[in-house]
């Protein structure tokens, strides 16, 4: 075999999303049609396509009989294991429709997971899962079509951040992915991209001075943030194609960490958090970043109805800041309330 003249720039490359219709079935073909049918490939606008960890099961110590690794000692196996993707870039409208709407299991914005919520369980030849809720990943390359194809992967975490001094505070993101199945294909495999990137942007600029409440103080002058929410799947069982099913029944988290500029309105936060109270009546403040009271479809905005602070510190920069991390509470066992809600 003699040595292949191509060479590809990492920009060729593609990382691709598409909604799948049933757990352990992955159709590889598109269907087109809206942005939103199941196997229509979206196109993510990432800073760098990364690549998927496959965390391969290998055993590569020796037994007997020898001070070496030996050919019959080495053992691999690629069933029961979870595979993860992390990818950063830019938020768009048809990628965060998609990743939001997995991460919440819901298919419109704002989208929300309430206090009550319970658990969701995924097993193979099921077919009562709704849009969304199930998703199939590419990396596409420009090798002979060759991809990199994965099926039944969850976004687990994702995080949204912006700075008013980086690109006009222009929202980005970084997301993980998770997947207990086998790859759907590794090689040979050709995709083609339904929804090209898109410049449906959002901006921290686009909240009012009214709505940018912190832990219940509002006209906060926000420098920066970052929106961070978790909702884990937990893989159970074994089948010939991975693991047979898996749950999201971990913690579910909402936290956000801003820079706010100190003035009169904000030097009270030092004294706040240390008098929170707690118990059930702990988290009376709500953290909001709107254009309403609400947020609404079509912006870039959250609110966590009820938060506690975890940290309030100086941030000694050309003015002084304040650096404040808040955590979203339920409003008790039982309550149907928004434990946190993102427009977009």
């Amino acid at each position: 075999m003699a040595v292949n003249a191509s060479a590809y720039s990492p920009k060729q490359f593609s990382f691709l999303i598409a909604e799948q219709d049933d757990f352990g079935t992955m159709n590889l073909d598109s269907t087109g049609g809206a942005s939103n049918d199941a196997n229509n490939w979206v196109a993510v606008d990432v800073d760098s396509v990364g690549s998927p960890t496959l965390n391969l099961n290998q055993v590569l110590e020796h037994r007997t009989g020898s001070r070496v690794l030996q050919a019959s000692d080495f053992f691999q196996d690629n069933k029961a294991k979870v595979m993860e993707m992390s990818v950063s870039g830019t938020a768009t409208t048809e990628a965060l429709d998609l990743m939001l709407g997995n991460l919440t299991q819901g298919d419109t914005s704002p989208y929300l997971l309430a206090c009550d919520s319970g658990s969701q369980t995924f097993t193979t030849g099921t077919e009562n899962q709704t849009a969304a809720q199930i998703l199939s990943i590419a990396y596409s390359s420009p090798s002979s079509g060759n991809t990199l194809a994965f099926k039944d992967c969850f976004c687990t975490a994702i995080t949204l951040n912006g700075d008013a001094g980086t690109e006009g505070g222009r929202i980005k993101f970084t997301a993980t992915f998770k997947t207990g199945s086998l790859p759907a294909d590794l090689t040979n495999t050709a995709i083609a991209t339904d929804t090209a990137i898109t410049n449906n942007n959002y901006f921290m600029s686009n909240w009012v001075s009214d709505y940018r409440v912190l832990a219940g103080i509002s006209d906060v002058l926000v420098s920066s943030f970052s929106l961070n929410v978790e909702n884990d799947m937990v893989f159970m069982g074994a089948t010939s194609t991975g693991y047979e099913s898996c749950a999201r029944v971990g913690e579910i988290s909402a936290t956000a960490d801003f820079t706010v500029k100190y003035d009169d309105n904000t030097d009270v936060l030092f004294e706040n958090f240390h008098d929170q109270v707690s118990g059930a009546a702990a988290g009376e403040g709500q953290t909001l970043m709107s254009t309403d009271n609400t947020p609404s479809d079509g912006e870039f905005e959250f609110k966590f109805a009820k938060s506690v602070m975890t940290n309030v510190a100086f941030n000694e920069g050309d003015a002084m800041m304040l650096d404040v991390s808040v955590k979203a509470v339920g409003a008790g066992i039982g309550s149907s309330d928004a434990l946190f809600e993102v427009a977009c």
